[in-house]
C-alpha cells in the first residue's frame, strides 16, 4: 500500500512538472504548442473570446516571463549584495500586479484564477490587450503600442516617448510577434487538426 502511494505520488509529481516546466524553445511558437497543445487551446479560445492574436499573446509572455510560471521581478539589493524587496508584485507568466490581477477576476468573473496557470495568463492578457483597444484605442495588431500599454498601464502610456527602454522592449516585443505569426503560419495546419489527448 505504501509502495503504491509513491507511485502514485510520483507520477503526480512528474505531472506537474510536465504541465509546468519552460518549454524547451520559447522562441517558436510551433515547438512551443507541440509540447504544450493544451496551451494552444488556451490561446485560441482567448483569441475567440477577446480578439488578441495568439502571436501577441505568446510575445508578451515570452517579454515578461519567458514563459516562466513562477518569474518574479529581481530584489533590489541594499549594498550591491544584501537581498531587499522586489520592485512590484509582478508575478506568473504574465507578470500581472496584485492590483490588475484583481481587477481582472472582478471584471471577468474568473474569481480562482492564478497567475501561475498559463490557461488564466492568456485570458488576462485577452482582457487586458482588448480594453487597451477601448480606452486608447490601440489595436490589438499593434504590438508595440500594446505592449506599451501592458508594460506602462493605461494612464502612463500617454508619456512613453521619455521612456527609451521601454520602448527598446516595445520593439523587442513587437520584432518576436511578427516571428511568432509566420511560424504559426507555418504549421497552422498541424494545430488545427483535432488531437484527443489521454490522461
Amino acid at each position: 500500500m505504501i509502495l503504491l502511494k509513491r507511485y502514485v505520488l510520483y507520477f503526480l509529481l512528474m505531472f506537474i512538472s510536465a504541465c509546468s516546466s519552460i518549454p524547451k524553445n520559447t522562441a517558436d511558437g510551433c515547438l512551443i504548442f507541440s509540447e504544450r497543445y493544451l496551451w494552444y487551446k488556451h490561446a485560441k479560445k482567448t483569441e475567440l473570446k477577446w480578439g488578441t492574436p495568439i502571436y501577441l499573446q505568446l510575445a508578451i509572455i515570452k517579454m515578461e516571463s519567458d514563459f516562466d510560471w513562477l518569474a518574479k521581478p529581481e530584489r533590489y539589493k541594499l549594498f550591491k549584495v544584501i537581498p531587499y524587496k522586489r520592485p512590484s508584485s509582478s508575478f506568473g507568466y504574465s507578470q500581472a500586479v496584485k492590483g490588475t490581477w484583481k481587477q481582472y477576476k472582478e471584471e471577468t468573473g474568473n474569481k480562482y484564477a492564478l497567475r501561475s496557470r498559463f490557461k488564466d495568463s492568456v485570458d488576462f492578457i485577452g482582457w487586458y490587450t482588448n480594453k487597451t483597444e477601448k480606452i486608447l484605442k490601440i489595436s490589438k495588431k499593434d504590438a508595440f503600442r500594446q505592449y506599451i500599454a501592458y508594460h506602462e498601464g493605461w494612464g502612463a502610456y500617454k508619456n512613453y516617448k521619455n521612456k527609451q527602454k521601454v520602448i527598446g522592449l516595445a520593439k523587442r516585443v513587437e520584432k518576436q510577434s511578427k516571428k511568432y505569426k509566420k511560424q504559426l503560419n507555418d504549421c497552422k495546419s498541424s494545430l488545427t487538426t483535432k488531437k484527443y489527448i489521454i490522461f
